[in-house]
């Protein structure tokens, strides 16, 4: 990792999490008796993390020659959305995990109820956090409408569902749809939401989802090899949880060295969709950051 590129990494990252901040403070100044499930929510969406998300939406609107600083409140919404999606994940009746980033998870830390609705009331700021900001009425009616199709049953949502319904039954096709919903959906509306935020083209647009599709699909591919060989103490959860519970993954279909290899191609196309973007050295260096990770 090159000096320019953590630099602008930490603060692109630094600016969300002030925001973050920012709104959570606003959250918790307001409670009284239910301010139990507004420390559950600030608990889970401090917890760290890359903020991988709000940064694409950050750079990908500088590149289309908006301000940044325009596309946060986007950008905050996101990690909101993708904290809301952990959080109901980890919980019992999904994937059982008891750790997130290093924590305890939001249902260990607080109780199974305060979990679920800290989740609900996460998604719910989403979408009163992109109604702030200076950009036009319309313009945030876009996002919001492409925050809503990343997250429901063509998105998010409906990817959680094929993983948890056809568990022991999918082959790689529906197994890579699955990942480009419940991944790759939120990856492509922070790419998009970026360029709608500096008032990009159809051309633009296209480019950036096509970018995160690609990227959404090497993301996860790397993240199924580090559940076989990744380092606990770095990844902040157990490894192993995949193949304990007898899941598909692209690992158990094509092993690790094929794995590595598609997600190694993938990379290439995301990187060749960035061609239709000017200044993209930080976009560059951040694909193929993503790809050699090691949590």
């Amino acid at each position: 990792m090159n000096t320019e590129f953590k630099k602008r990494l930490e603060e692109l990252s630094g600016m969300t999490d002030r925001r973050l901040e920012d709104c959570m403070n606003g959250v918790l100044s307001g409670t009284a008796g239910q301010r139990k499930v507004a420390e559950a929510m600030e608990y889970s969406l401090s917890a760290g993390g890359k903020r991988i998300r709000p940064v694409l939406t950050l750079e990908f609107c500088r590149v289309c020659g908006g301000d940044p600083e325009a596309a946060l409140p986007a950008a905050c919404a996101l990690e909101m959305i993708h904290t809301f999606s952990l959080i109901h994940d980890d919980l019992p009746c999904m994937d059982d995990d008891d750790m997130r980033r290093g924590k305890p998870s939001c249902h260990i830390a607080f109780g199974e109820p305060t979990a679920l609705l800290a989740g609900d009331a996460l998604l719910n700021l989403a979408y009163e956090t992109v109604c702030g900001g200076s950009l036009t009425a319309g313009t945030k009616l876009a996002l919001i409408a492409e925050l809503t199709k990343a997250t429901g049953v063509n998105g998010m949502i409906g990817g959680q569902v094929i993983d948890t319904a056809f568990e022991g039954q999918m082959d790689e096709s529906m197994l890579l749809d699955m990942y480009s919903m419940k991944t790759g959906a939120l990856l492509k509306a922070a790419c998009k939401m970026g360029c709608i935020a500096a008032g990009a083209g159809d051309e633009k647009i296209a480019a950036a989802e096509l970018y995160a599709e690609k990227l959404g699909l090497a993301f996860q591919i790397i993240d199924d090899i580090l559940d076989v060989t990744g380092d606990e103490k770095l990844l902040g959860k157990p490894i192993g949880s995949d193949s304990g519970n007898e899941k598909e993954t692209f690992v158990s279909l094509n092993g690790i060295e094929n794995s590595r290899n598609t997600a190694k191609t993938l990379t290439d196309e995301a990187l060749s969709a960035l061609e239709a973007f000017e200044n993209t050295d930080f976009l560059k260096e951040l694909t193929l950051f993503l790809l050699k990770r090691e949590y």
